[in-house]
């Protein structure tokens, strides 16, 4: 079960936390970045905003996996780049595809859509960060026995 926000991990990348929204009406996940360039051998070369401050930025050299127009909730179309990579939410790693954009206006730096939830989780909507919550309950949990 996940909350209507959460914290992920992004391994291959080097990303350690990193705030998320979970949006099931939107069907891509999508990550902030900054100055995505092009590079020799089909690849891309990009920022992953982690931080306010652009030296905690990470950067990640990837081959794209698509490129393809994507419609936002107000009808606006954009063009973009979708990469894959692995994603840890409460302790599961999946392989997800990410929309690489800019969400500076954001609250949440990155949004995790339903194909990435699909078959894994239930989203509870009326809790947040419910992964690091059962976490801590386990962690808080005597060795060897159920909590009465």
């Amino acid at each position: 079960m996940v909350g209507w926000s959460e914290r992920v991990a992004l391994p291959e990348w080097g990303v350690k936390r990193l705030k998320a929204k979970i949006d099931t009406g939107a069907r891509t996940s999508a990550v902030h970045v900054e100055n995505i360039r092009r590079m020799r051998g089909n690849r891309i070369a990009f920022d992953v905003v982690t931080d306010s401050d652009p030296e905690k930025w990470i950067p990640v050299v990837t081959r794209p996996s698509r490129r393809s127009t994507v419609r936002s909730s107000n009808g606006h179309e954009t063009f973009r780049y979708f990469v894959k990579t692995q994603m840890v939410l409460g302790g599961i790693q999946l392989d997800i595809e990410l929309s690489l954009v800019d969400r500076g206006d954001m609250r949440f730096r990155m949004l995790i859509g339903r194909t990435a939830l699909a078959g894994q989780f239930i989203v509870n909507c009326a809790h947040r960060m419910i992964t690091r919550k059962l976490k801590s309950a386990r962690l808080s949990q005597p060795a060897g026995g159920n909590p009465k």
